[in-house]
């Protein structure tokens, strides 16, 4: 996929450094201000595990020779299969998760959110998430992209086309928003993961909210480790996913579970369409943002 995601790991590591989510829950000048974990998770979402490679070398004037992939049948039965259930037109979902990271004093700290997901594809999404810090709801409609923070009354609206991956990397890029989940709605997301695994097998298996599932740990170039529960089926949906992150200080990590699957029958474009209220405000980008430069939150 070619989505560039702001240097995501570069970014992590800047953003770990500012104030903790606590004291960040205004919009201020276009931006939603976001959690550290938040954005490396973005890394894995979107870019889907690519960062920078951390392969060793046995000298410096000799390139490393090509590794060959090692994942077994089962995991790569089991995330082809998933990656056949994902491809579904119509999808509600919802979830919830946990960004586990370092705070500025070097505390760990826990932040929490609950999402419902409604999908068409190739080019349509709304997400309404809540969470520890504020809420807001996301809307791309094909044209443009929308988030409206009904708490503070305020919305910005961008440009946007192609597939869903494409547009949600527009919105973090101009909006600084980010949706952690958007490389599984991917033309093609069980090769997505593949495509970045030097390793992958399966663990064993565990019973999630009652149903039994093949339990899957991938290990990725980039330096990210996955670990993924689908069920023990043809359908292998996903009911849990961790990302961890070992390369960055304290390892932080990123959970998901998700609570609910359900294939719609065809969705209105009503569903993806945001209609401001009358009392709302529209705000736009920071330059600081707009332009890619670093600002303050």
């Amino acid at each position: 996929m070619n989505m560039e995601v702001c240097n995501g790991l570069r970014r992590a590591l800047t953003k770990a450094r500012r104030p903790s989510v606590a004291t960040n829950r205004s919009v201020d000048g276009g931006v939603h201000a976001v959690t550290a974990m938040r954005h490396a998770v973005q890394t894995a979402a979107l870019g889907m595990f690519v960062g920078f490679a951390a392969l060793p070398t046995a000298r410096a004037d000799e390139p490393s020779p090509p590794v060959k992939p090692a994942i077994s049948d089962e995991a790569a039965t089991a995330v082809s299969q998933m990656g056949k259930t994902l491809l579904a037109r119509d999808l509600t979902i919802t979830a919830r998760t946990i960004s586990i990271y370092l705070d500025q004093s070097g505390q760990p700290l826990h932040i929490f959110h609950t999402m419902k997901i409604t999908v068409r594809r190739p080019d349509r999404i709304a997400v309404e998430f809540t969470g520890d810090d504020g809420r807001h709801d996301l809307f791309y409609d094909g044209k443009s992209a929308s988030v409206f923070f009904p708490d503070s009354k305020k919305y910005a609206t961008i440009p946007a086309s192609g597939d869903i991956p494409s547009a949600l990397n527009e919105v973090a890029t101009k909006l600084d928003v980010d949706f952690p989940l958007g490389a599984l709605f991917a033309d093609f997301p069980d090769k997505v993961l593949l495509g970045d695994a030097l390793a992958g097998w399966q663990v064993g298996t565990a019973t999630v909210d009652g149903v039994e599932c093949r339990h899957l740990f991938f290990s990725q170039k980039s330096g990210i480790d996955l670990e993924l529960w689908v069920e023990k089926n043809a359908a292998a949906t996903p009911h849990r996913l961790v990302v961890t992150y070992p390369l960055l200080q304290g390892q932080p990590s990123f959970v998901a579970e998700f609570t609910s699957w359900k294939t719609q029958p065809p969705l209105s474009d009503a569903e993806f369409t945001f209609e401001p209220p009358a009392d709302v405000k529209k705000i736009a980008p920071t330059p600081a943002v707009a332009s890619g430069t670093k600002g303050s939150k």
